[in-house]
């Protein structure tokens, strides 16, 4: 059943991506000045930017090198851009359907339209690339977010407490070890009581994050209580057995739904992802029945990587929700889709007596860029009355 559901997803994936890139390839090429060179050259650039994800991703999974490595880099920067060369011929032909059905192009342009549209793909092609730039720059630099609440509880005389949270890192090829690294730091200049990582720590297949012994990144971030996370989809992607023996191994304490009691009483309930109730062996508990365990008198933390049915949490008396997994769409406009799926895209809300966090995640899937949001690390200070 899960293979099944892989494939279709796959295809469904697939069949979108070259679609778009053979729309994207179409119009393009009309800009191509005259003779053969020129469009071998043109047919040729393409196949390597269009195709280098699946060869890359493909060529990693039996050979690990650094031709894999280079072709996962490209088709990762090429999916970015995919984004907004077809928003950009799509505009452009809504403009040229304008035209048709009520001309308003100026004389000049109509007397030298292949020159213009050779000037025209000039300007989308350096607008992309300098946006492609500005996207990778921002999504390397994650901010800290600070964040006060009041949970009014007791903690065994404890009255504060101090949490870092990274979700989403996507440890793999594209977030490797210069980028950990930096995002440890981050982590560990908070100095805070308790780190945690909300699901897709690592990105796909766990044997990148092997090669690269990015897990011993993780056993340098500090904190009191150390450090707890829950599995996500992407967890699942890969193998979520291996996945969190890795992960467990390199000092993180996964929660697959559990609980652990840390700090004088304050409670962390980690939920398995949604993803478990797609397997054959493995569905992930009613939240009512892990809550069961739980002495609601104290602070209650859930941690639940996907952030639907945020009411739920509320109604099983949980003090703080934190998630991941939308990264606010990553690229703009995809923002505007996760804002229309989710309560929550990213930011804060109080649902009844719950504070509910979604994080729009610290690392990037696919496209190493973000447009329209910023990776974070987020600092939250729990003071307990």
């Amino acid at each position: 059943m899960r293979a099944i559901g892989y494939i279709i997803f796959f295809l469904i994936f697939f069949s979108i991506y070259g679609s778009v890139n053979y729309y994207i390839f179409v119009r393009g090429s009309q800009a191509i000045p005259p003779g053969p060179g020129w469009r071998r050259a043109y047919l040729a650039v393409f196949l390597v930017l269009s195709l280098s994800i699946v060869a890359g991703r493909l060529l990693e999974r039996a050979w690990m090198s650094p031709a894999s490595e280079a072709l996962v880099w490209i088709g990762s920067f090429w999916l970015g851009a995919v984004v907004y060369f077809f928003l950009a011929v799509l505009a452009l032909d809504l403009v040229r359907l304008a035209d048709l059905i009520q001309p308003f192009y100026p004389a000049w342009l109509r007397a030298h339209y292949q020159g213009a549209k050779q000037v025209l793909a000039l300007g989308v092609t350096g607008a992309v690339i300098v946006t492609i730039i500005a996207g990778y720059v921002n999504a390397s630099s994650p901010r800290v977010k600070h964040l006060e609440l009041k949970i009014p509880k007791k903690a065994d005389g404890v009255r504060s407490m101090s949490i870092a949270l990274a979700s989403d890192i996507h440890l793999g090829t594209i977030i490797g070890s210069r980028r950990i690294r930096q995002i440890v730091e981050k982590i560990n200049a908070l100095d805070a009581d308790l780190v945690l990582l909300p699901g897709d720590i690592v990105d796909e297949d766990i044997g990148a994050v092997i090669r690269e012994n990015l897990g011993e990144a993780l056993k340098s971030i500090r904190s009191k209580h150390g450090v707890v996370a829950v599995t996500g989809n992407h967890e699942y992607i890969g193998g979520v057995d291996a996945a969190c023996d890795y992960l467990g191994k390199h000092g993180v304490t996964m929660l697959r739904d559990g609980i652990l009691r840390v700090n004088g009483g304050v409670y962390l309930v980690g939920r398995e992802d949604r993803s478990a109730d797609r397997t054959p062996v493995m569905k992930r508990m009613p939240l009512k029945q892990l809550m069961a365990g739980v002495d609601r008198r104290y602070p209650v933390i859930l941690l639940d990587h996907q952030p639907f049915r945020l009411e739920e949490g509320a109604s099983n008396g949980a003090d703080l929700q934190v998630s991941g997994h939308t990264h606010h769409g990553q690229l703009w406009p995809f923002n505007h889709i996760t804002s229309a799926i989710y309560e929550v895209s990213w930011g804060y809300k109080q649902i009844g007596q719950t504070h509910v966090y979604v994080s729009s995640g610290v690392g990037t899937w696919g496209p190493p860029m973000r447009i329209g949001n910023h990776p974070e690390i987020l600092h939250i200070t729990l003071t307990f009355d």
